[in-house]
């Protein structure tokens, strides 16, 4: 009974951040929540021995892993939370690198600074995740600058 009030309230978490109905696409039936033996509030969620992401305890948000930004675009597509990088600098943000703006190609225009956002590359593959730095907006005028500081790359997490 507690798990299942748990991951109710993990759904509602994502549904808060990512949109309406995201919750259950990305946190189906039978993940698993590792919880802190200190507060007994979860802390990571996985599917099988995949990673998806892990509640920030700071500030109660999720943040996603390169899988869990993968299952997440798949249940929204491109109409939230990503950036597009140019093709020269994605081998580099792949690898885990802060994108910066000169290299944004497009952007969702809806995308506030310190909000979880999905990197993808030219074809629209999930390269990174991270932290939104500027707005939508600002990534795509700016030509200086962070414009998303990426916490993990695709081929950082293949090590």
């Amino acid at each position: 009974m507690e798990e299942n009030w748990q991951l109710r309230r993990l759904r509602a978490i994502a549904d808060y951040q990512f949109g309406r109905g995201v919750g259950s696409e990305l946190f189906p039936d039978g993940v698993r929540l590792v919880v802190s033996k200190s507060t007994g509030d979860v802390r990571r969620v996985y599917v099988g021995d995949k990673l998806l992401a892990t509640l920030r305890p700071s500030d109660g948000f999720l943040s996603l892993t390169v899988e869990g930004a993968k299952r997440l675009m798949e249940a929204v597509g491109r109409r939230r939370h990503w950036v597009k990088v140019s093709q020269e600098a994605a081998p580099f943000v792949a690898k885990g690198r802060s994108l910066f703006a000169k290299h944004v190609e497009d952007a969702d225009p809806n995308v506030r600074p310190g909000e979880e956002v999905v990197v993808l590359d030219g074809e629209g593959r999930v390269i990174a995740v991270g932290r939104a730095v500027l707005t939508g907006r600002e990534m795509k005028l700016f030509r200086r600058g962070v414009a998303v500081k990426v916490r993990s790359g695709v081929l950082e997490e293949s090590k």
